[in-house]
């Protein structure tokens, strides 16, 4: 067999950023010996998967496809199903970050090696999905069930991704509701021995809300780009905000700076969003000094504290949204009931717990609308890698 990976690879970085699907099909087809394949992409709310390159997939096939397809991406390892031929499916996932399940069906069950170079292709067509978003509309349309809000579609293109893997931690967020999203929204950055961490809950409801946060988010974006740390950040924000505004508008906003080799948590608690910590299968509030939200006033001034991670230690940054959500008869979701989804998700890794919490938060509300934007990010702490460990 040809090197089916370099095959591939080479067939990508040829094809123009919309028909990355139909030349890894080709390409695979041709090195491989497949006999077809097909890429699923999950939608907005990661609430399923979805075919890019045959969207006309019978009822019952596709049903089929999607079971083994969600299975393969639940537990991020590869799936075969059947015998000859044998259906393979494989992540589609870059840096962590889960965008969703390539298919190669072949005509013999494949041995370990085939097994490895599929895997292979599915890293480097994920790659290339990726970096093609910013060039091609294709995958987005293909993850979105209904038509997104003006707002929603602002929040979503500002977002860093959805999860981010590293040998210390693990990193996820989560948007709601999905398609019309306003002034919620979190941000990431990994840089070195840095990871910075911002969830923020923009004032009022959709566009005006939206664009909000795009001002705030783009202000600790500039700040942090040019070497400053959260402080600075959080007070470049705050004056951006209230010199637009004159105090009329404001953003509560949490801030985090991670140290990938201590678990030291730098925060600055600028309004609202709560942070909490689970260890093992108790769940606490982090109790931080809250100082002003973004924006409020002229040339304020923010100070840090300080928490220290163990291994294995949770942390879940959630929203008004989800912590004060309050259907009516019912006491707030924060109160009492998130705890216990919160401890639900214990052994699971963040992608799939912050889809848990959102899912019991919706059930909370009866499946009616949510009243509030929500955003939960869960990181997990691993600790460092220690010296010689590959």
């Amino acid at each position: 067999m040809v090197d089916a990976p370099d095959v591939v690879s080479r067939a990508l970085r040829e094809a123009p950023p919309d028909q990355l699907a139909e030349a890894a099909d080709r390409a695979i087809r041709s090195a491989m010996g497949a006999l077809r394949t097909d890429v699923f992409v999950a939608d907005y709310r990661i609430s399923g998967l979805w075919p890019v390159l045959d969207p006309d997939l019978p009822a019952g096939g596709f049903l089929a496809c999607h079971t083994m397809a969600q299975r393969c991406f639940s537990s991020q390892q590869p799936v075969r199903d059947g015998e000859g031929p044998c259906r393979l499916y494989l992540p589609l996932t870059v840096w962590g970050e889960r965008l969703g399940v390539l298919l190669i069906e072949l005509p013999t069950v494949p041995n370990a090696t085939v097994t490895g170079r599929a895997t292979d292709i599915a890293g480097t067509l994920a790659v290339a999905m990726r970096a093609a978003d910013r060039e091609t509309d294709r995958y987005r349309r293909a993850r979105r069930r209904e038509r997104l809000t003006m707002a929603a579609e602002m929040q979503w293109d500002l977002l860093p991704g959805r999860g981010v893997s590293h040998h210390a931690f693990e990193l996820a967020g989560q948007l709601e509701p999905a398609y019309t999203v306003g002034g919620d929204h979190f941000d990431w950055s990994l840089d070195g021995d840095r990871l910075t961490v911002t969830v923020l809950n923009g004032e009022g409801s959709g566009l005006a809300a939206s664009l909000l946060t795009a001002v705030t988010v783009n202000a600790m974006r500039n700040a942090r780009r040019s070497g400053g740390g959260l402080v600075e950040q959080a007070e470049l924000a705050s004056d951006t905000v209230f010199y637009q505004h004159r105090g009329a508008r404001h953003v509560a906003t949490l801030l985090l700076e991670v140290d990938t080799r201590l678990g030291r948590v730098r925060a600055v608690d600028a309004g609202s969003p709560h942070l909490l910590r689970m260890r093992g299968s108790t769940v606490e509030p982090l109790k931080l000094d809250q100082q002003l939200p973004l924006g409020m006033f002229a040339e304020t001034r923010y100070e840090l504290q300080e928490v220290q991670l163990a291994p294995g230690d949770r942390l879940f940054v959630v929203s008004d949204g989800v912590w004060a959500a309050e259907p009516p008869g019912q006491e707030p979701y924060g109160q009492r009931v998130m705890a216990r989804s919160l401890r639900a998700t214990r052994l699971q890794p963040p992608a799939e717990a912050v889809g848990t919490v959102m899912r019991e938060l919706h059930a909370y509300h009866a499946d009616s609308d949510l009243r509030d934007d929500a955003v939960v990010v869960c990181l997990d702490w691993h600790g460092p890698r220690e010296r010689g460990t590959g």
